[in-house]
């Protein structure tokens, strides 16, 4: 790594891997910093990422994360609102922030020389937000009518159910959003609870990709971020969720003229061997889709599911897909049945698709190209500086940086027989939670 600047006295441990371009660090007050340069365009992405989701929730508080992110936006004694977006995009950058079930997110994408601009400001909102009782109220209705605007989707109103109805103990079962009773009666205090609680330095990661030099940056991150106090540490997620013993099914009734189907089975966390072999088993039964956290993926019409359910009338779309997670959480098809298909048909067709990949071996055709068409996904999707930094954070927050660095080699090696083995394990009928929206309009 060059060295072009003297370590600041709050950087503490610094390591550089050679193989991947990435340097890991850690400041004396916990902050975790990830690094990886690209020269390509003066441009770097600067993301802050707290270890809360909706998975370190409970019933009173739900949706207390994505509340907070919003809040995050609403000012310090620094900087009001209008400011901070006023300053980013002065100097043309852009800025957004995301919850998850596992993380919260925030980000700028700056020109290289004005990067310092967004590293003051997540430096100064990481301890300094307000939580003004005004802007509470606000958030509250602004959350309130998301919540109610997600409602009018049947996909949201099935997916909250099948949730629900997968997990029973862990905190997974419900959705970042949270309940509509929750962000009814949730209080300024709760929510600055929280804000305390999860938003601290050793409770946090700052991954950065871009053009600048490596020793310069941390200098600069440690200078900023480095006076910030450590906090108590965060408490810690320790619901395990029992194993499931029988096929668990709900059905929604509502407006539209549409059905939808959805098998959710319970799958491995981000580090489990079985993992990987689950991502092969995605991309042959629906098309490649690796390291597509935000959606898209390949075109699925060669997939087995398409030309299964799609190509012979049963249903519209047909898919199925998995997703890193820190504790285990669900591998999920999804279907529309043509108008006219009663859902329960489309149901049996995917699990003709689900037993034929358990009791035939895909064969080395099918693994090369699901292999192939994954590589490729993840070159596409982690070309830009924004989506290097993304992916260093993401995975330092639910594995380590080798989860994603080592991504495509732990890939290459699934084999035909391990990709049978986990289908067998894991999608089975005492594993799978099925649910049915039916349009009462048809």
């Amino acid at each position: 790594m060059p060295k072009t600047t003297p370590r600041p006295a709050a950087l503490m441990r610094v390591r550089h891997d050679r193989a991947t371009g990435v340097t890991t660090a850690s400041l004396s007050n916990g902050l975790t910093i990830l690094a990886r340069e690209m020269r390509a365009a003066p441009i770097t992405a600067f993301c802050v990422w707290y270890r809360v989701g909706s998975r370190n929730e409970h019933l009173g508080i739900t949706g207390a994360s994505h509340w907070v992110e919003h809040m995050m936006f609403k000012g310090t004694p620094q900087h009001n609102e209008a400011e901070m977006d006023r300053l980013i995009s002065r100097e043309g950058g852009h800025r957004n922030a995301f919850t998850w079930i596992d993380c919260t997110a925030y980000y700028e994408t700056m020109p290289s020389d004005k990067i310092d601009l967004a590293i003051a400001l997540e430096a100064d909102r990481m301890t300094g937000s307000l939580f003004r009782p005004r802007d509470v109220a606000s958030e509250r209705t602004v959350i309130i009518n998301e919540r109610q605007g997600s409602e009018n989707s049947p996909g949201f109103r099935l997916g909250e159910e099948v949730q629900a109805a997968a997990f029973r103990v862990h905190p997974y079962g419900h959705e970042v959003i949270g309940h509509m009773a929750d962000l009814q009666s949730m209080s300024r205090d709760d929510l600055f609870g929280h804000y305390r609680r999860f938003y601290a330095p050793n409770n946090a990661i700052v991954s950065v990709a871009g053009d600048f030099d490596t020793a310069d940056m941390l200098a600069r991150i440690a200078r900023k971020l480095g006076p910030l106090k450590r906090g108590v540490a965060a408490p810690k997620v320790a619901a395990d969720e029992p194993e499931q013993k029988g096929e668990r099914r709900v059905t929604v009734r509502g407006e539209g003229k549409t059905d939808y189907v959805t098998l959710a089975f319970h799958a491995p966390g981000a580090m489990h061997p079985d993992a990987m072999p689950l991502v092969v088993v995605e991309a042959v039964l629906s098309g490649a889709g690796g390291l597509t956290f935000f959606g898209g993926g390949t075109s699925n019409r060669s997939s087995r599911l398409s030309k299964a359910l799609v190509d012979t009338g049963i249903s519209a779309d047909a898919g199925c897909s998995v997703v890193p997670t820190i504790d285990p959480f669900l591998f999920s098809f999804s279907a529309t049945p043509q108008v006219g298909v009663p859902p329960a048909d489309v149901e049996a067709a995917l699990w003709r698709e689900i037993e034929r990949i358990k009791t035939e071996p895909i064969s080395a055709e099918e693994l090369e190209k699901a292999i192939k068409q994954t590589r490729a996904q993840v070159a596409f999707n982690t070309e830009s500086c924004t989506n290097q930094a993304f992916w260093l954070g993401f995975s330092q927050i639910v594995a380590d940086t080798a989860w994603f660095t080592g991504y495509l080699d732990r890939l290459r090696q699934v084999t035909p027989a391990e990709v049978q083995r986990v289908a067998q394990a894991y999608l089975t009928r005492d594993n799978v939670t099925v649910g049915v929206y039916v349009a009462d309009e048809k």
